[in-house]
C-alpha cells in the first residue's frame, strides 16, 4: 500500500513539472533582430535621378567617386575626381592643393559659393570649415563661402570635431581648445596630460559641450572624459590603454550623448556616462567609421582589404558582425536602416527586431 501511494504521489508531482514546463515554454521568446537585404546598386557607369524637392538623400564616399543616393537605391549625384574630395548632408566640393579657391557645391549641384582661401575643406552638415596650409590654423565659412572667422595657432592640428554651437580643436602638444562655433572665441582651453609624449589622436565632444572625450598621449596613451566647469575642466573618467598607436583615431559620442565608443589598438572602448562603466571588445581591426540607429550601434573596421561591420547593441553587447572584402568602403544608418558601400555597389540591409 506505502509503494503505491508513493507511487501516486510521484506521478502527481511528475504532471505538475510537466504542466509548468508546457507554460513557461508557451511564453513568447524575447525579440531577436533581423536583417533584410533589400538591394544592391552599382555606381559604377549610374543613371541618376531626379527626386521630389525634400527626399532624403544619403551622401557617400568610395574611392575617387562621391554621391548622393536615395533610400530606395536611387543614385542622384555621381562625381569622380582626380585628386581629392569633401562632401557632407548638405555640401561637397572637388579640389586640389593647388586650388587658391574652392567652388563648392549643394547635392542638386548647384554651385552654392567659393571658399576664398587655400586649404582642404570640411564639410559637417551645414557647418563650412577650411583647414588652412601648414596644418595647424583652420577657418569657418558662412554659406557662401566667405570666411566667418579663423583660429590660427602654430603647433600642427591633429583632432578636430564639430557640433552646432561648438569646436572641439586638439593639438600635438597635447593641448584642446572648444571654441564657440558662432564666434571663434576661445572658451575652454585645457590639456589631458598623463604621459609621456602629449599629443591628442582623437577627440569629440557632446552637443551640449558639457562633454569633452579624446585618446591622447604615446607611452601611458589613455581615454579621458572630461566635464566642461568653465574655465576649470573636470576629469570624471580616465584610464591607462593597452596601447601605444602614432596615429588618429576614432572617438565618437553615441546614444543621445550617453555612450562614448574609442578606438584604441584593435579594441573597441565604451563609456556608459550614466552607469559610469567602461569596457571594452576586442575587434582585431582599426575602426574608420561608427554609425547608429535608434537601439543599434553599427563600427566598421578595417584590416588590408578585409573589413568587418560589427553591430553593438546598446547595452554594450556585440551582438554579431560579417565580413567582406574590398579596396573601399563605407556604411551609413538612416530609419533604422543600414547601408552598405563596397568598392562600385551600395546595398540596403533592412532591420527588423521578430
Amino acid at each position: 500500500m506505502k509503494t503505491k501511494k508513493h507511487t501516486s504521489i510521484y506521478i502527481f508531482l511528475a504532471l505538475i513539472f510537466i504542466i509548468i514546463y508546457i507554460i513557461m515554454a508557451a511564453k513568447p521568446l524575447g525579440k531577436e533582430y533581423q536583417f533584410t537585404p533589400e538591394w544592391r546598386k552599382s555606381i559604377a557607369s549610374p543613371t541618376l535621378k531626379s527626386v521630389p524637392a525634400g527626399t532624403n538623400e544619403i551622401f557617400f564616399k568610395l574611392g575617387q567617386s562621391i554621391g548622393y543616393f536615395t533610400e530606395d537605391g536611387q543614385i542622384t549625384t555621381y562625381k569622380s575626381f582626380p585628386s581629392k574630395a569633401s562632401i557632407s548632408s548638405d555640401y561637397y566640393a572637388i579640389y586640389t592643393t593647388e586650388d587658391s579657391q574652392i567652388s563648392f557645391f549643394n547635392k542638386q549641384t548647384q554651385e552654392q559659393g567659393i571658399i576664398e582661401a587655400p586649404g582642404f575643406p570640411f564639410f559637417e552638415q551645414d557647418r563650412i570649415y577650411v583647414f588652412l596650409p601648414g596644418g595647424a590654423s583652420f577657418a569657418r565659412c558662412d554659406k557662401q563661402g566667405k570666411i566667418s572667422w579663423i583660429n590660427e595657432n602654430t603647433v600642427p592640428l591633429t583632432a578636430f570635431s564639430s557640433k552646432q554651437n561648438y569646436v572641439a580643436a586638439g593639438y600635438a602638444d597635447g593641448t584642446i581648445k572648444i571654441l564657440d562655433n558662432n564666434t571663434g572665441f576661445d572658451s575652454l582651453s585645457f590639456a589631458p596630460g598623463g604621459s609621456d609624449y602629449k599629443i591628442i589622436l582623437g577627440l569629440d565632444i557632446t552637443s551640449d559641450g558639457q562633454y569633452i572625450a579624446s585618446v591622447s598621449g604615446h607611452n601611458k596613451q589613455r581615454f579621458v572624459l572630461t566635464q566642461n566647469e568653465g574655465k576649470q575642466p573636470k576629469i570624471i573618467f580616465h584610464c591607462f590603454l593597452d596601447s601605444d598607436m602614432n596615429r588618429q583615431t576614432v572617438v565618437k559620442f553615441c546614444d543621445n550623448d550617453k555612450r562614448i565608443l574609442y578606438n584604441y589598438e584593435d579594441n573597441l572602448g565604451i563609456y556608459n556616462i550614466e552607469k559610469q562603466q567602461n569596457s571594452s571588445i576586442k575587434l582585431g581591426k582599426t575602426v574608420i567609421a561608427i554609425e547608429e540607429t535608434d537601439s543599434l550601434i553599427f563600427v566598421l573596421g578595417k584590416k588590408g582589404r578585409e573589413y568587418t561591420v560589427y553591430i553593438i547593441e546598446k547595452t554594450d553587447t556585440l551582438e554579431g558582425s560579417f565580413t567582406f572584402e574590398a579596396d573601399t568602403a563605407f556604411i551609413k544608418t538612416c530609419n533604422n536602416n543600414l547601408y552598405v558601400g563596397q568598392d562600385t555597389s551600395i546595398s540596403k540591409i533592412k532591420i527588423s527586431k521578430d
